[in-house]
């Protein structure tokens, strides 16, 4: 379907088809003026010829708690546009997953055609960062998004999402809830990251990680894309 392959301005939003290969995604303008998270997050996933064939569709439907391109998007607040014998809807992205590999989606009678994201304002800016192992899996130890909105020194408005933290794509609210309408410094870190301790369900992996470890690396990358946002929103 043409449609799953799109990438473009639709009634003031960003469309991108479920099946439009990342390296597009990764080379567009167009996203990059809008969802810099979502190309950063598209950039890590697989080498450049699985990115090639790779779709964002693909890597939304695995319903991998640390998918990077779904931790963006849910950071960014991206929309599924879902088809069936009825027509098309839209459907929140966290309400696509319901356990780790497991989607809701019913492959014999739905069809995710693509995301809407809404489009990049003044004042707001996105970034997405990940560690992994620089060898063997290739699944991340942590990722994190973050989307902000800027009004003079403070944070107007945030949203956080982190994988793996809980057993589905993990939007941190309580954490956002904290940050929201405080005056960007370096004093807001550590109470943010009490608070994230506090909500998201870090576990060990016996091929990745301790939870031990993830929760060193949350503070890292809350560090990072706080910050990295909060540059971006000038």
């Amino acid at each position: 379907m043409p449609e799953t392959t799109a990438l473009e301005i639709r009634s003031g939003e960003l469309f991108i088809g479920s099946a439009a290969p990342l390296r597009q995604i990764v080379h567009s303008s167009l996203v990059a003026a809008h969802a810099q998270a979502l190309v950063e997050a598209c950039a890590l996933i697989g080498g450049p010829q699985v990115r090639n064939t790779a779709t964002l569709g693909g890597n939304v439907c695995h319903a991998l708690p640390a998918a990077d391109g779904t931790i963006a998007l849910l950071a960014l607040d991206g929309v599924a546009e879902i088809a069936d014998k009825n027509g098309a809807r839209r459907a929140p992205l966290q309400t696509l997953f319901q356990g780790p590999g497991k989607s809701t989606l019913n492959p014999r009678a739905e069809l995710l055609l693509g995301f809407y994201i809404p489009l990049k304002g003044a004042g707001q800016g996105s970034t997405h960062r990940r560690v992994m192992r620089p060898q063997g899996v290739a699944i991340a130890i942590l990722n994190m998004a973050v989307w902000e909105q800027r009004q003079a020194e403070r944070i107007q408005d945030i949203r956080i999402a982190v994988g793996p933290a809980g057993p589905t794509p993990f939007r941190a609210h309580k954490t956002e809830d904290f940050l929201r309408g405080s005056v960007f410094s370096s004093e807001l870190f550590s109470g943010a990251l009490e608070t994230l301790l506090g909500e998201a369900k870090f576990r060990t992996s016996p091929h990745r990680s301790t939870a031990e470890y993830r929760r060193h690396l949350s503070g890292v990358l809350l560090r990072e894309t706080l910050s990295a946002a909060w540059q971006r929103t000038d």
